[in-house]
């Protein structure tokens, strides 16, 4: 193998700043920059995570036992990390999430639901005796668990879930039930043949009648041979578009018997004679979730920050269709049409990963908050995590996907990794709520509080705005400054609001129930509550690349200051249909903004390899032929040619089998 490609060499020798400073920035300090590199080096180093030849060549069943082995491997790393007291937030996220847990598990995790859902709903749901009981064992990985909630027949709509459990007072026990094919639960990773304990969501009935959904621990396969119990019908549900090694499964219940202390009863409870004590608020059991879609903002920054940094790179190394007859072929990233497709995408993963950040720590406090019985902002956090997740996942597997085309037919190639990403990505925009539905949800909190804002109530810091916008009959003096641009989506969403909530008014007016009323105005709801969620990551973008500029170089913060107007310019253009119906903007406000839009590209030219190259994806994480860091993407691509099973005889048994006859037949 050459050494360091000569093009994308030339193009980190012309930086204007030092990756380093904003790779340390983007770790989150200096701190969790070095433990980043010693997790790297203690699960990079190990040979026995690399996989004995390239994954996209395994059977399905291969893959599984492959990914069970490396994930013990991890999981025992874990133990021993926890042991230790080095077990931080940060090791889960980046060994369970997309960055390195990606470079060993490309296909994913097994075992990732037992951290990632398992264990935190028994700390969110389960009582200080259950978690006592639990979670010791949890930890150690002596019990494996899974979390059990979507069905063959209900996936985000909860209520209509079908499994049963019918509280026994005699006993003192609940009977578990999937009484219809439909009723199986059907996705939970892990669950196929690795688990052996899951959180089983289940309808609650004492007393013969129904209470509500509760969540229950339910014990799945033996402990020692790992045969499924009495009752349990279990296995994976086979090969999907990504995460071909998550092992996700399906579960039917038929008359299983648990006991009353395995419903995690910390916000609801059934007290042994079968009396229901009702939690303080319903949203509560939705903690988990809640937590989840937190997590999932960042990991779309990270899908966004693979997928660009592969594409990047690879476009400063592409050289192809002459832009003067008389000179070199360019690198494709000189042409404009090309920089349109890969700097937004870079500039939306440093959004998404500032806005994850902040949204993370707002949902500690607020859990806090939550602990002490203060439940009064968690409709509105509830309401933009469900936002956030849906238009943060969007755009990711869009933004995947550009990337991909804008490397053209190498892009395709299963070498170029974007197929994972991108089956990975697209995957975050159904599982943990259909991002519609999450639209719908945030909508119904939009338009209840448009409803409080019309009777003069002050509402919270993120829909203040309306507050705002109910003051002002026009938006006047757009002047295209970002401060102003930020101002007018907050105008637009306010706007979107006010016509979600007519139409909804209008159709209850006719008659129509208020769910009716809803459903026929869905177009609109989902309409506004996107607005909402673009108004919400403009300010966002604002607010926290301005504070990052002030904690860095002059250098830095001049490349932040254009990804920040190249994010919020070609978010403006990209709803611009919206910005003229309620802003009086004229042929040359809108001209302005274009011609804006490429000048920022021009700007963020000479450091766009620089900074994918802050995001510090090692190349194991990459894995991808196109965008190592040496840009020796041809010699890549040909040795991954190499590995394919196919060339490693020159003639395939397959010729003789049934071409020859075939080509001789009419001799």
């Amino acid at each position: 193998m050459p050494g360091m490609n000569p093009d994308i060499e030339k193009e980190r020798n012309t930086a204007t700043f030092d990756p380093k400073e904003f790779t340390i920035l983007w770790s989150g300090g200096e701190q969790l920059y070095k433990e980043k590199k010693i997790l790297e080096k203690l699960l990079l180093d190990d040979p026995e995570l690399e996989d004995p030849q390239p994954i996209s060549y395994f059977s399905h069943k291969e893959l599984y036992e492959n990914s069970v082995r490396k994930a013990c491997i991890v999981g025992e790393k874990i133990r021993k990390l926890r042991a230790d007291g080095e077990d931080g937030v940060n090791t889960y996220n980046a060994l369970l999430g997309g960055s390195l847990g990606s470079a060993i598990l490309k296909e994913g995790n097994p075992l990732a639901l037992h951290y990632v859902m398992f264990l935190p709903t028994i700390m969110g749901q389960g009582t200080i005796e259950q978690q006592v009981e639990w979670l010791s064992k949890a930890w150690d990985c002596e019990i494996i668990g899974t979390y059990a909630q979507t069905e063959l027949g209900h996936g985000t709509f909860l209520r209509g879930l079908e499994t049963r459990a019918d509280y026994d007072a005699k006993t003192q026990e609940f009977v578990l039930n999937t009484p219809t094919l439909t009723a199986y639960k059907w996705w939970p990773g892990g669950l196929g043949h690795t688990a052996n304990h899951a959180v089983v969501v289940a309808q609650l009935y004492t007393k013969g009648e129904f209470r509500g959904l509760a969540p229950f621990i339910v014990q799945l396969r033996h402990s020692d041979t790992h045969e499924p119990l009495a009752g349990i019908d279990i296995g994976d549900i086979g090969t999907k578009l990504g995460m071909k090694g998550v092992n996700n499964g399906y579960l039917g219940l038929k008359n299983v018997r648990i006991p009353l202390n395995n419903m995690l009863m910390k916000n609801q409870q059934v007290l042994p004679d079968g009396t229901y004590v009702a939690p303080k608020n319903n949203v509560l059991t939705y903690g988990t979730m809640m937590f989840v879609r937190c997590a999932i903002i960042r990991d779309t920054a990270t899908a966004l920050a693979k997928a660009s940094t592969i594409a990047t790179r690879y476009s400063a190394v592409r050289r192809q269709s002459p832009i003067d007859p008389n000179q070199r072929e360019p690198q494709i990233m000189d042409h404009t049409t090309q920089q349109l497709k890969l700097f937004p995408q870079i500039a939306k993963a440093i959004v998404f990963k500032a806005t994850g950040d902040s949204f993370w720590n707002l949902y500690n406090v607020l859990s806090g908050e939550i602990e002490q019985g203060n439940l009064e902002r968690l409709p509105e956090m509830h309401a933009n995590a469900c936002c956030l997740k849906a238009l943060c996942s969007a755009d990711a597997a869009a933004g995947v996907e550009t990337c991909r085309l804008s490397c053209g037919g190498h892009g395709y190639m299963d070498c170029s990794n974007f197929p994972t990403i991108y089956g990975t990505t697209t995957a975050i925009c159904t599982y943990e709520g259909e991002n519609t539905v999450m639209l719908l949800q945030t909508a119904r909190y939009l338009v209840k509080v448009y409803g409080h804002a019309l009777t003069g109530e002050q509402l919270v810091p993120t829909v203040a705005y309306i507050n705002e916008a109910l003051k002002l009959q026009d938006f006047v003096n757009f002047d295209g400054s970002l401060e102003c641009i930020v101002k007018a989506f907050q105008f637009v969403a306010a706007n979107k609001v006010r016509v979600a909530y007519e139409q909804v008014d209008q159709r209850r007016q006719q008659g129509h129930s208020t769910e009716m009323a809803a459903s026929l105005s869905g177009v609109f709801l989902t309409s506004a509550a996107e607005l909402h969620g673009r108004a919400f990551l403009a300010q966002s973008a604002y607010t926290e690349l301005l504070a990052m500029c002030k904690q860095v170089s002059p250098a830095l913060a001049d490349v932040l200051m254009v990804v920040l107007e190249l994010y919020l310019v070609d978010a403006c253009l990209n709803r611009i249909g919206d910005f003229l119906r309620f802003i009086n903007l004229t042929d040359e406000d809108v001209t302005k903004l274009e011609v804006r839009l490429q000048r920022c590209l021009e700007r963020l030219r000479p450091n766009a390899v620089a900074l994918v190259d802050s995001f510090d994806l090692h190349d194991r994480v990459l894995a991808s032929a196109l965008g190592a860091y040496d840009g020796n993407v041809y010699e890549h691509i040909f040795e991954s040619a190499q590995k394919n099973p196919l060339n490693k005889e020159p003639v395939n048994a397959s010729f003789h089998k049934y071409l020859k006859p075939f080509m001789k037949a009419h001799l």
